[in-house]
């Protein structure tokens, strides 16, 4: 039997969610407060009678709940969906501070509920391909990471760019390194007036590996682009192309009586087979329901990543690098 899935939010993303529902079979049940995206529901097959305006119309039917709805609302749909003991998947960030974070993640693990949240890089096939390259070391030692997820765009209304787009990447390099930064700094612009950050330029500390990310609203040029450096080779990931992913570069540094040479070796590329990555996500998100074994972005990792930005954001206001404590939950 299809598990019965209750979509919270048919908007700008949350359609796309709708398409992959439908797509992986699921008995879907869709809320949204605007008509035009229950009606957009209705024209792509969702019975009439599974689409409403209100959750709680649907909420005790179902036996998972997808949220995509804006950040402010995450902690409250989550805590309300768990009291029922509904399995959650919720787009990132999974709240907009810490504490709120902590306490879903506390109600879910009390109710056994699975929760699963939208880090959705980590699902990427070339994120798992470089994931195992640091982890087996087959780069070396990983001393710097780099990302740039920038282009132009409407800014987001519920959060900055460092919660909105930074939080991908953040994510991504503490998945990648195994850790969070043990201390950030950031430089971030207001060039709208918004009152909300829509360029920033970030650095995360993680000890022995650095991190730089880069993001914003306005460059042109789209990138969403990941260097690895390593000691022994160098990768490159630019997830906007359908071909050549990932490019390895066998370049490194070598000492020859006593001097240093950079030596430029071979570069190879990586071919994925395409596959849409919300749908790999979702799909991971059922698997993990019938189960019942952990995500692989868990509620652990939202809040990491929520703790990181919100020590970056601090960081800009103070004008000065900011220290991330150890949880006791690590």
């Amino acid at each position: 039997m299809a598990a019965k899935i209750l979509l919270i939010g048919a908007g700008r993303w949350g359609v796309n969610h709708l398409r992959t529902w439908l797509t992986l079979g699921a008995d879907l049940y869709v809320v949204d407060a605007n008509e035009k995206p229950l009606q957009k529901c209705r024209d792509m097959g969702v019975p009439p009678d599974h689409v409403a305006k209100h959750h709680k119309d649907f909420l005790p039917l179902v036996d998972a709940v997808d949220i995509v709805t804006p950040a402010e609302t995450h902690h409250s749909l989550c805590c309300e969906a768990i009291a029922l003991g509904k399995d959650i998947f919720v787009e990132k960030p999974l709240a907009l501070f810490e504490a709120d974070c902590h306490d879903i993640v506390k109600r879910a693990s009390e109710k056994k509920c699975i929760l699963q949240v939208g880090h959705i890089f980590r699902y990427e096939p070339p994120s798992q391909f470089v994931k195992k390259l640091v982890d087996a070391r087959l780069m070396g030692d990983v001393k710097w990471l780099r990302g740039n997820f920038s282009g132009f765009k409407r800014p987001r209304s519920d959060s900055g760019v460092t919660m909105a787009d930074a939080i991908h990447f953040v994510d991504l390099f503490n998945y990648f390194v195994g850790k969070v930064p043990r201390k950030v700094h950031a430089r971030l612009l207001d060039v709208l007036g918004r009152g909300m950050d829509d360029n920033a330029w970030l650095w995360l500390d993680y000890g022995d590996i650095f991190a730089t990310i880069e993001v914003g609203y306005f460059s042109p040029l789209k990138k969403r682009e990941v260097l690895v450096v390593g000691t022994e080779k160098s990768v490159v990931v630019d997830y906007t192309v359908q071909q050549d992913k990932v490019k390895i570069h066998a370049n490194h540094h070598r000492q020859e009586n006593g001097e240093w040479k950079a030596v430029e070796g071979d570069i190879h590329t990586t071919e994925f087979d395409p596959e849409e990555p919300l749908l790999i996500e979702l799909r991971s998100f059922l698997t993990s329901i019938k189960k019942r074994t952990p995500p692989l972005a868990d509620g652990q990792s939202g809040i990491d990543s929520v703790r990181v930005v919100q020590a970056l954001l601090e960081s800009h206001k103070k004008g000065a690098p900011v220290a991330i404590p150890i949880s006791s939950s690590r």
